[in-house]
């Protein structure tokens, strides 16, 4: 990524400063599947380690790694409530199963159409929002140029790079973000970066 970070570097003075502070690029990256977007479901509106302790009570339910629709399918909803899960990611994860399962949603076909026909294909089911679907643009399908303009992470950051008085709406972080055309996705994760100190957790700021 060192061609990312000198574009970040010439194009923002604020971006080049974060990343002087905050080091080498590590991301890391999900495989671009159905564990992965499960993991993207119970994240939303959680912090990390929160997310992470229900997530691997799932994985430890279904009895497999990574999840599959099929074991999903086999665990009763009562049994999923009483992992942690919400009763509405509940159903939304058994939805997602459903349609993978059958063939509605389809990952392998992801990885070959471009951010704005993922995010309609994913979005298509119930629970998974915009937001969810920038997620897995990002640390599943590895593209570069993501602005997941719904995560409150990248708002606080950049209210506090940029001096801002409120948190940016979309309109304004797009703007901010015009320079950062074509790496967006490795200035966010820089900026996730300048308010955690280490590895970044994103989250939604609206359940999905």
């Amino acid at each position: 990524m060192r061609k990312a970070i000198v574009h970040l570097k010439k194009a923002d003075a604020v971006l080049a400063s974060i990343i002087e502070r905050v080091g080498a690029y590590k991301i890391h990256h999900r495989e671009p599947g159905f564990d992965t977007l499960v993991r993207s479901i119970v994240s939303q509106q959680l912090n990390g380690r929160a997310a992470e302790t229900i997530f691997g009570r799932l994985q430890a339910a279904a009895k497999v790694d990574p999840l599959t629709p099929e074991s999903i399918l086999k665990l009763r909803p009562a049994r999923m409530r009483a992992l942690g899960l919400s009763g509405q990611k509940m159903k939304y994860i058994r939805e997602l199963a459903r349609m993978t399962r059958e063939g509605e949603v389809n990952f392998e076909q992801c990885a070959a159409l471009e951010d704005g026909a993922v995010v309609e294909h994913l979005t298509r089911v119930k629970g998974v929002g915009v937001w969810t679907v920038h997620m897995f643009l990002m640390f599943a399908l590895r593209r570069h140029d993501v602005l997941p303009t719904g995560d409150l992470g990248i708002r606080m950051a950049m209210k506090k790079a940029y001096g801002l008085g409120e948190l940016p709406k979309p309109a304004e972080m797009e703007r901010i973000a015009a320079a950062w055309r074509p790496y967006s996705s490795v200035a966010c994760w820089y900026l996730w970066r300048s308010l955690e100190g280490k590895e970044p957790v994103a989250r939604s700021q609206e359940p999905e």
